[in-house]
């Protein structure tokens, strides 16, 4: 799946990693709904830091649809509240 950090780049992360993306998904939209800013700066950080870890990134000049797109480290959390809501931003 290819995953796009805003304001960074794409990632092609591998589809063993999704399960782990939604968890993080899923608990960053319960700490955005409780506004434990903390927690949401914690959780952001992990999720980009899954996809930029475990991610190959891709070529500037390789174009490819985004599957996932994930926002930049400088997202507020009042940004947040508007974004993480449902079931997220991760699809599933």
């Amino acid at each position: 799946m290819i995953v796009r950090v805003l304001h960074d780049n794409q990632y092609r992360l591998e589809s063993k990693y999704l399960d782990e993306l939604n968890d993080l998904d899923n608990r960053m939209v319960a700490v955005v709904n409780t506004g434990d800013e903390q927690g949401f700066h914690r959780l952001l950080d992990e999720m980009i830091g899954l996809v930029k870890g475990k991610g190959e990134e891709l070529s500037q000049y390789e174009i490819a649809t985004s599957d996932v797109i994930l926002p930049s480290q400088d997202l507020t959390i009042q940004e947040a509240q508007k974004l993480f809501v449902g079931q997220g931003v991760v699809p599933g």
